[in-house]
């Protein structure tokens, strides 16, 4: 499964939980303009020569201090409390995801596959949920990014495991779901109601909240 979007949110990009918080501490931008920005200062948070060593609280103020340098509005908005508000309402996300995460640790092998800056374990170790992973695939150790299958067959290999039979769950249409359906993974796509259905790219399933995968994937009780 993807972690970003999947599961510390519902589906929703970074870039947009970003943008949300931004507006709240007052930032003028709209999400179109704001949305350039963020991926500059993803783009330099990955550069700094200690992200590695990051957890998850240091990793996003030290976005959020990217974010205050780089928009036009820096300076006037509290890029601290934007910072705050972000986390929060992430560990709310995960903390809620556990018994989820519970249910499908009792049926089947999980891994985590996702788009980071090589801090992902850290990452997961100070969320708490580390341990439910018997596979981390953090694309900036490999030098690869989705939707390259690699981290893919890299994962399924590390499990023991084949194509076929196995999900993955993720927010991304492109990154996750495309190259896994090309694969012969079944895909679960993790994604709010209101977002429209791909016509050109399937997902097996959708689920509008993570709490929702275990029934999907058959891991209920």
């Amino acid at each position: 499964m993807d972690f970003g979007g999947t599961l510390d949110a519902d589906g929703v990009r970074w870039a947009v939980r970003f943008h949300t918080a931004y507006a709240r501490v007052g930032g003028t931008l709209s999400l179109r303009a704001f949305e350039p920005i963020f991926r500059e200062s993803d783009r330099a948070l990955a550069q700094l020569p200690h992200v590695r060593r990051m957890g998850f609280r240091a990793m996003i103020d030290a976005q959020a201090a990217l974010l205050r340098a780089l928009l036009p509005d820096g300076d006037s908005v509290d890029t601290g409390r934007m910072a705050e508000l972000f986390h929060a309402e992430a560990l709310r996300t995960v903390a809620r995801n556990r018994a989820a995460l519970d249910s499908l640790l009792g049926c089947t092998s999980l891994a985590v596959i996702s788009n980071f800056t090589g801090n992902l374990e850290p990452c997961l170790s100070e969320l708490g949920i580390r341990d439910y992973f018997d596979v981390v695939t953090d694309s900036a150790i490999h030098g690869v990014t989705k939707p390259d299958p690699m981290l893919i067959l890299h994962t399924l290999h590390a499990l023991g495991a084949t194509a076929q039979g196995a999900w993955i769950i993720g927010d991304n249409i492109e990154a996750d779901i495309r190259p896994a359906r090309a694969l012969g993974l079944q895909t679960c796509w993790l994604a709010p109601a209101s977002r429209p259905a791909p016509a050109n790219c399937p997902p097996t399933a959708r689920a509008n909240r993570f709490t929702d995968v275990p029934a999907i994937v058959g891991c209920t009780a």
